[in-house]
Order: C-alpha cells, then structure tokens, then sequence
C-alpha cells in the first residue's frame, strides 16, 4: 500500500509540474522561422560534446516545420554534426507548442514557453521541465536580456543550477 501511494504522489508531481508550464499565446511561424543559435541549455546526452549549436527552422508547404540541427563536436573548431527532423503544431495551442520528430516513429514535445516580441530570443522547453533552451538571433545574448530570461525562468520554477552557458563563436 505504502509504495502505490509513492507511486501516486509522484505521478501528481509529475502531472502537476506538466500543468504548470504556460506556453506564450501565439508564435507567427513564419517569423519564428530562420537560424537560431543557442545560448544556454541543460546538457542532454543527445548533445553531449557539442560547441556553437544552432537550430534552423524552415516552414514546409505541407504544413509542418522543418528543423535541421548542427553542432561542432568537441571543440569550437571541431567536425559537424547534423540531424534534420520535422515539428508538427499542436492544434488548438497558437503555434507554441509543437511535436519534434527525428526518428519516425517518436516525437518530442517542444513548447515555446518565452518570445521576444521582435522574435529576437525564444526560450523553448518540455513540460515535465527536464529539458530547456535559450535560443538567440546571433550567437552572442545582451547580458541584461539574458539576466531578464533567467529571471523569469526562475520563478517558473526551472532549476537554473543545471542551466549551461553554450560556446558559441
């Protein structure tokens, strides 16, 4: 009895964590796509290794998003790598909550949870909160918009300890 209601309060936690991550309200695609660089992330073993990481975000004219993610391995100077991968917009969520695919038949959800106005950064993430990117225009972030971002972060409750600055040049 005593594990079936561990088992149950984690699950809440879990689902409640997962309720209380908002999207923003609306992300014009077209605007969103282009490259982005990204700047922070937690470290995932998909990326491990990888310096000056970028995304770049096409619109299809089959109405999905392309993405296509590159990274140097190793080091600044170092081989590149690339994954290409489709998004798909989640009905009903304005455009900010998506589903990545890389290998069919799996998807990863991709939440697009802050937006500069000018779509200058975004910062993009799941709901459980284990996984988080801060992403810029250019590879280098005005440090008083990133302090901004990290700010809010915080009081969403990301825990900011496993959030790493990426090398970019």
């Amino acid at each position: 009895m005593r594990i079936s209601l561990i088992i149950l309060f984690l699950l809440m936690t879990t689902y409640n964590q997962a309720q209380t991550l908002q999207t923003v309200s609306r992300v014009d695609l077209n605007k969103y796509a282009g490259k982005w660089y990204e700047i922070a992330s937690y470290p995932q073993y998909f990326q491990k290794g990888c310096h000056c990481t970028t995304a770049e975000y096409t619109v299809s004219e089959k109405g999905y998003v392309i993405v296509e993610n590159r990274c140097n391995r190793d080091s600044v100077n170092g081989k590149q790598s690339y994954i290409k991968g489709k998004a798909f917009v989640e009905e009903g969520s304005g455009n900010a909550k998506l589903k990545v695919q890389f290998f069919w038949p799996f998807k990863a959800k991709y939440w697009i949870i802050d937006l500069a106005d000018d779509y200058s950064y975004a910062v993009v993430s799941h709901p459980n909160k284990k996984y988080l990117w801060v992403l810029s225009r250019t590879p280098k972030m005005n440090d008083k918009v990133y302090k901004q971002i990290i700010s809010r972060l915080e009081s969403k409750g990301f825990d900011l300890s496993k959030l790493q600055i990426t090398e970019q040049l």
